[in-house]
């Protein structure tokens, strides 16, 4: 067990977490935007889609550090109920966080529209599949529920986060910085 999370882990844990805030807020943005602005709907979805890339990037970095170099010990005080709500909190967190761009890509890959997916704007993805609204109807709805429930668990494991602090553990301080040795 490590001491305390890398500096690395942390960069990477708040660079995902303002990253789906944001992708999520562009998401009902770009859905917002009416087809007369064309243009601006186009660049928000490719945004949208950069971001969805990046973070599952993230994610997988993540992951491999923490495989790496493990985590800090569980806070003590916890009951075991509380450990395997946090166990499943976490699991359920990482398996969306790496699932919503899967799906978010596979959403864009079957589109009916056959726009292509840029990364950053200017770098093309391939699509693994092609066009197929029936997939598309499919898929839209998976995603977008998927970010939902993502987010909602990303509120709950802050507010979570902020009750641990208060009772006076460590774990929001060993996630924001390192804690005093």
């Amino acid at each position: 067990m490590a001491e305390a999370w890398r500096p690395a882990q942390r960069r990477l844990h708040w660079w995902t977490a303002g990253l789906v805030a944001t992708g999520f807020a562009i998401a009902w943005i770009m859905v917002a935007v009416p087809l007369r602005d064309l243009l601006v709907k186009f660049l928000l979805f490719q945004l949208h889609k950069t971001i969805g890339l990046t973070v599952f990037a993230l994610v997988v970095w993540r992951l491999g550090l923490r495989n790496r170099h493990g985590r800090p010990a569980e806070a003590d005080g916890l009951s075991i109920a509380e450990r395997r709500a946090a166990a499943a909190g976490q699991a359920l967190l990482y398996g969306l966080l790496l699932a919503v761009p899967v799906l978010g890509y596979l959403t864009a890959c079957s589109a009916p529209s056959g726009f292509p997916t840029l990364f950053l704007g200017v770098i093309p993805i391939p699509s693994v599949i092609g066009p197929d609204p029936h997939l598309f109807d499919l898929l839209a709805p998976i995603h977008r529920w998927s970010a939902i429930i993502l987010i909602a668990l990303a509120v709950g494991h802050a507010l979570q986060a902020i009750r641990h602090h208060r009772r006076g553990r460590l774990l929001l301080r060993q996630m924001w910085r390192a804690p005093p040795r």
